[in-house]
């Protein structure tokens, strides 16, 4: 007989392993739990973390990020930024980010050889090689720089792409920041501190070797593959396939290849098919009352591809037309509401359904103290979804 897992202990297991129902220890605890944290937008990685660690400062945050080191922003699933802890970190290098790279640089050479401005390039592969290569070395040379200083070292840089010819939309644009991206997912060199505050997204670039003295820990990739799967599974499972390819971004053999290594128990999800851990098939006790505001994009609602059994019918008040979800409330397991802040700091909540009143007692106390954590910084989600713009309005 298949074993039934109900939407109740979904979301029990949910707020316990997210820490969303009691807080995480420290940063690292807080990115584990949920494999790693969303990092698109700068301001999000602050405020998921700040929701697992009890009102954590910026400056938290901060010392795990530039001066510990112990957590670390790179690109990785579905080519999405995010941040992760150093051992998560190098398993989503080697399952990851190294097809992505490969994706990458295939696309850059194609649009140097057929899209260049003023002319094409007639040897893209080679001349990107001798780019990359001169970058990397004077980025050594500086220890840290930001993109227009290694420019002003490689003027190559300054290279330009005509992209959309004769749309409306055409644009040309230097390939300055995707060089250094490409270095990047290649695992050659890492984002350091922000050139502004914490919601600014532009950074200074430091040689991976340099940031993390012996680099990461290196990963056969279908080994890496395994060991992502199993951690998704941990913190997001019981959950169906489908969902982890999503999130992945594999191809439907490496998931299968993966999920054949850890040899997942089949269960059923109220009538809809999925896999679970075989150590992880007891049932997850149940969590004290909880509420949590999560920003957009948070790692929690971005774990899934199927999200009716948390999300509900809010779906169009809360996500965009590209499928990014946007500021969140959570109560006990599920998405009751939306929020958002206006220009005047304060956060403003709405609630989608009835909650009951102590739920909407505990849910204005952390809109008032999300607001006080704020402070004098007013920040503005890089994806806006309905009920965010016309709450911030």
């Amino acid at each position: 007989m298949t074993l039934k897992i109900s939407v109740e202990q979904r979301r029990a297991r949910l707020a316990r392993r997210h820490c969303l129902a009691s807080p995480a220890g420290s940063v690292v605890e807080a990115a584990d739990g949920v494999v790693a944290l969303h990092a698109t937008d700068p301001a999000t990685v602050y405020l998921s973390a700040r929701a697992r660690r009890g009102h954590s400062p910026v400056g938290e945050l901060e010392a795990a990020l530039y001066d510990e080191r112990a957590v670390l922003r790179l690109l990785g699933m579905r080519r999405t930024m995010f941040v992760a802890s150093r051992e998560v970190a190098a398993i989503v290098q080697a399952g990851c980010s190294a097809d992505v790279a490969v994706r990458e640089r295939r696309r850059l050479e194609q649009h140097l050889g057929t899209q260049g401005h003023p002319e094409d390039l007639p040897d893209p592969g080679g001349w990107l090689a001798e780019v990359e290569e001169s970058t990397a070395r004077a980025l050594k040379a500086r220890g840290s720089a930001t993109a227009q200083q290694l420019s002003e070292d490689e003027p190559r840089l300054r290279q330009q792409l005509l992209m959309s010819k004769g749309k409306p939309y055409e644009s040309i644009g230097n390939i300055t920041s995707r060089v250094l991206l490409q270095l990047a997912v290649d695992g050659r060199i890492v984002r350091g501190r922000p050139r502004g505050s914490w919601i600014s997204s532009q950074y200074h670039w430091a040689p991976l070797e340099g940031w993390l003295p012996g680099g990461l820990k290196a990963w056969e990739p279908g080994a890496a593959r395994v060991e992502l799967a199993r951690r998704w599974l941990s913190a997001y499972g019981p959950a169906p396939v489908a969902d982890l390819r999503w999130w992945t971004g594999w191809t439907a053999g490496q998931v299968k290849k993966a999920l054949a290594a850890l040899g997942p128990v089949e269960v059923d999800l109220d009538g809809v098919p999925g896999v679970v851990l075989p150590e992880d098939v007891e049932p997850a006790g149940r969590p004290e009352p909880w509420v949590a505001l999560l920003p957009g994009l948070d790692p929690t609602p971005m774990g899934w591809s199927e999200r009716g059994w948390f999300l509900g019918e809010h779906r169009d008040a809360l996500f965009d037309r590209s499928g990014n979800i946007g500021p969140t409330v959570w109560s006990d397991g599920r998405i009751v509401g939306g929020w958002a802040q206006r220009p005047s700091g304060e956060v403003a909540v709405r609630l989608l359904e009835d909650v009951g009143a102590a739920a909407e007692a505990a849910i204005t106390d952390e809109s008032v103290n999300l607001t006080e954590w704020f402070g004098e910084v007013c920040v503005t989600p890089r994806f806006r979804t309905p009920l965010e713009r016309e709450l911030s309005s």
